[in-house]
């Protein structure tokens, strides 16, 4: 990570929805062209002539339909954790309520849910285990969905607290338009299966999915900003008045919300002097051996002049 800034862990999403993707196009690939080429399965109604994604799954590449669920669930739940990993560090905006915190973890549980629904109906095809088969599905959909809900609901109060954090509220419109679509598409695919409106069923069932791979992506909005934040980069004193520093070298604004602004060593070490705060000035806001004198983290002397060199090792430590 050092000598590769940029790979971080907006990287998990991304192998995520491209499986997922890859997984889709290879299967409905595998049956639009020769020599399969639109082929009737066995699991298919005599009436149906558009194959559900299961039904193409249930078949020679069911292994591949498996592998690429497992290696989807794999990477979106390293995702899930991610998230909530690096705002529990601070290097994402964390959490500032027990609302907030609880929401973080519904949305965890509910994603493992929906993990395991998408794994089993993998597993138990629905030309062999019909029944099981609709159950997961239906569990895919449900722990996917109200996972997503707890995410938006957990984001739309984060983004109160950091009005100033717009990826928050770029990632909250994205969430919830997953949300609404794909609660009516799943209420449309569902009534279409039951009322035997199997070709309709099959083509809302593909659309559901490849909107899933979009969902996948949105997490690459929320974990980008830990770029910034990674070990081999360096606090920036705040340009706003009145800001300090708080716990563990976060930069805290004064305000009691916790707001925190990263950049990298370079910028901070090359910075002009009106983008420092002057020593008399920073070292109030630093408590312990700074307040006596010795060199603060990230102040410079006015003059524009490198930061002095405790900023090193204190930053190295997260």
């Amino acid at each position: 990570m050092r000598h590769l800034p940029y790979l971080s862990y907006y990287l998990y999403p991304i192998l995520a929805g491209l499986i997922w993707l890859a997984t889709l196009l290879a299967l409905l690939i595998y049956w639009l062209v020769p020599p399969v080429s639109r082929v009737h399965y066995d699991s298919m109604a005599a009436s149906q002539h558009i194959a559900y994604i299961s039904d193409v799954g249930a078949s020679a590449l069911k292994p591949l339909f498996i592998t690429g669920c497992v290696l989807t669930t794999i990477f979106l739940d390293i995702s899930f954790g991610a998230d909530y990993y690096l705002r529990h560090k601070g290097r994402l905006v964390p959490n500032q309520t027990r609302t907030e915190k609880t929401l973080s973890f519904l949305t965890i549980i509910f994603a493992i849910l929906g993990t395991a629904g998408l794994i089993l109906l993998s597993v138990f095809d629905t030309a062999r285990y019909p029944k099981l088969h609709n159950i997961f599905l239906l569990l895919f959909i449900a722990g996917y969905v109200l996972s997503a809900i707890f995410i938006c609901w957990e984001y739309q109060r984060l983004g109160q607290h950091y009005k100033h954090h717009h990826h928050l509220s770029t990632s909250f419109w994205i969430k919830l338009t997953f949300v609404i679509l794909e609660i009516l598409l799943a209420i449309a695919f569902v009534s279409c299966t039951f009322t035997q409106h199997y070709n309709a069923g099959a083509v809302l069932e593909w659309i559901i999915a490849f909107i899933f791979s979009a969902y996948v992506f949105s997490f690459v909005v929320d974990l980008w900003p830990a770029i910034r934040t990674q070990p081999n980069l360096r606090l920036h004193n705040p340009r706003e008045k009145g800001m300090g520093f708080g716990g563990n070298g976060q930069v805290s604004n004064g305000n009691g919300t916790g707001d925190m602004r990263y950049v990298g060593a370079s910028e901070m070490e090359e910075g002009s002097s009106g983008s420092h705060l002057p020593i008399h000035q920073g070292l109030k806001g630093l408590g312990g051996d700074a307040a006596v004198g010795g060199p603060a983290m990230g102040v410079t002397d006015g003059s524009g002049t490198r930061p002095v060199t405790r900023e090193r090792g204190v930053a190295s430590n997260f």
